[in-house]
Order: C-alpha cells, then structure tokens, then sequence
C-alpha cells in the first residue's frame, strides 16, 4: 500500500472513532485555520501597500527583529513563522471555553488524536464558541468564555502575524512572539499546562537580552514581577480554599454549591485580594482578580496557566543554569522520559529533583 493511501485510510479511521460533534470542531476550526493562511500576505507586500498604516508596518518589523533575536539566541534553524501577515476583521483572532462541573474545580478535558489532551476548546468564530458554551450549561457544566489575541498552532505550520498583535507595546510584543516562537522549539504532548508555563517563562527571561537593560531597570522589572507572582500565588492559594470548602459540602445541591462561591468570593477572595494588592503597592486598575468575574470555569482556566510556574523558576535556580543550558536540559529530560516505564506525566518527572 502506497503511503497517501495509508495516510487516507489512517485519518478516515481517526475521524470515524472521533464521532460526529467532534469532527464537525475539527472541519469548522479547520477552515477557520484555512482562513488565517488564506488572507495572509508577504510581509514585503503589506509593507510597500501604501493603504497600511505606519503604525501596523512599525510593528510587522520589529516582530521581524524579534523572531531573528529568538531564533539566533537558541541555535535553532529559522522557521517561516510570522513572515506573512493576516489583518483581522475582528479584535481577537480566537475565543476560549473551559468548562468545570459546578461542585469542584477541574477543567473539562477535550481529547483528540495526535495532539492530545487539551483544557479548552478554541473557535474563530464567536457564535460557535456561544453556541457551544450554551450546550455546555444546558448539560450542567460551569463555563467561562474569553477573546484570545495571539493564537498558534504549536509548531505546525507556519503560523502568520495576526493584526491582533498589534495592540500590544513593545515589550509586551516581544514577550509574545518568543512566547509562541518558544512552542515551535519545545512542546510536550498532553501537557498544556506546562507548556504555557514554560513558554511563559522563556518569553519573560528573553526581554531583558533582548532590549539591553540596565541592571537597575532589570532588578525594577523583576520585582514587579515578582509582586504579580506573588498575587498569582496568592489566587492558587484561595482556590484551594475553595476547594476544601467544597469538598466539605460534597453532594449537596447546585444551589449551595453557588452559594459557597458567592460567600467565598465576598467574604475571603476579593477582601484578600484587596489587601494584598495595597500591601504590594499594586494600583488597584492593575490588581487584576478584582476585575474579572469568578466562577469554577475560570478558575480552573487560571490554574492551567500558573500554578507551575513557581517549580519552573525554582527548577532553573537549584541546576544554576543559564537559558540555553536549562532548554538543553529539557530536551535531555524530553528523552529520558521516553525511555521510562512508569509514565505519570512529564510535569511529574520533570519537578521530581525538586520534591
């Protein structure tokens, strides 16, 4: 059997097992992909168009700029990631749904093959992702819906600058192109929450490089960092607050599942919060958990983005490795793991020095 048959007669198989509602999000998220590659331009083109604003052909360049940096600081072979550009109609290029059933917090897995295992669902189209969170609620879940600005597929294909990038400053720019450049380098199958974190990670240590600062201005921006780690920190521990309440109430109604999440949120999150914030000297405009509205959904939405963050950074200072040195020792971790019998997860094998 020739190997585009086989590849045919494999992907028929995989759809046929996946059933119906799922292949119907794979053909419409397709054809939204299709769309982003469709409408997308050489960057030489939109450059020369004489209709784009300065503003959004500055921007084309210095991504230019940032993905070379990151490519170049790695070692790595350039890929043809963000050398065409796709201006948006909308704001955001895609919205996320995470899900979580009203008496825990613990995202809804959706799993399909190849990829993996992922805490959400995307869509291009906001009336799907509606539509879908609608369905959701009606089967009883928790959901929590929101606009995502920088999307890409991980590594593979050669993901286009999005117009939707172009809200960002200049440094919050370049955080997020090594963010997603960092997924074409490194990404570990069924492990969004690693991923993320780590992207986080490498993103966040490559702008100091990147725009030579000060020693000063790098201790400056390390410590407001730090103060946001510490009020991220600060939501993980509530949640597990919340957590242990619900736990006490198990097999309760709905209705007082509710009401322990409103009685938290008022009395214990938000005063905490508060607090916090002044202690830290955070302005309250930018002590964001007092700006977003909370339920299990969304909870569950901020841990799979932050609770490992802190064993990243902890793992990094107990092997006093520089930034390439720590990637290398990932890749090496990467193959050892492979070769392990007992598989509980990367995120486990990985962090095990650290226990």
């Amino acid at each position: 059997m020739d190997n585009l048959k086989f590849k045919s007669m494999l992907i028929v198989l995989i759809l046929f097992s996946m059933g119906c509602t799922k292949v119907q999000y794979i053909f419409e998220q397709g054809l939204g992909q299709a769309s982003l590659f469709m409408n997308a331009r050489e960057n030489n083109k939109v450059l020369e168009d004489p209709f784009i604003p300065d503003k959004t052909k500055e921007k084309i360049k210095k991504i230019k700029n940032y993905r070379a940096f990151f490519y170049k600081y790695f070692k790595k072979k350039e890929r043809d990631h963000y050398k065409k550009t796709t201006l948006l109609k909308n704001d955001a290029v895609t919205y996320l749904i995470t899900a979580s059933p009203f008496d825990r917090i613990d995202p809804k897995k959706e799993c399909f093959p190849i990829v993996g295992c992922f805490p959400y669902l995307g869509f291009f189209d906001k009336e799907s992702a509606k539509e879908y969170k609608r369905n959701l609620e009606k089967k009883g879940w928790v959901t929590w819906i929101r606009p995502v600005y920088a999307y890409s597929t991980l590594g593979n294909f050669n993901d286009p600058i999005l117009s939707s990038f172009f809200r960002y400053d200049d440094e919050v720019l370049a955080e997020l192109i090594f963010h997603e450049l960092f997924h074409t380098i490194y990404f570990v199958k069924n492990e969004v929450q690693l991923n993320e974190n780590l992207a986080n990670f490498f993103a966040g240590e490559l702008i100091p490089m990147y725009f030579s600062w000060s020693p000063e201005r790098e201790q400056k921006r390390r410590k407001s960092r730090e103060s946001f780690k510490s009020l991220e920190r600060q939501v993980v521990g509530l949640v597990k607050d919340l957590q242990t309440r619900y736990e006490k109430i198990n097999g309760s109604s709905r209705s007082i599942y509710q009401k322990t999440l409103t009685r938290f949120l008022k009395d214990k999150f938000f005063p905490h919060i508060r607090s916090f914030c002044h202690k830290k000297n955070i302005p309250l405009k930018k002590c964001y958990p007092l700006n977003k509205k909370w339920n299990n959904a969304s909870f569950a939405g901020f841990l799979t983005y932050e609770e490992e963050s802190i064993k990243i950074e902890k793992l990094k200072k107990v092997l006093q490795l520089n930034l390439l040195e720590f990637l290398k020792y990932l890749e090496q971790k990467d193959k050892e793991y492979e070769k392990t019998v007992d598989r509980k997860g990367f995120s486990t094998f990985l962090f095990t020095p650290l226990d």
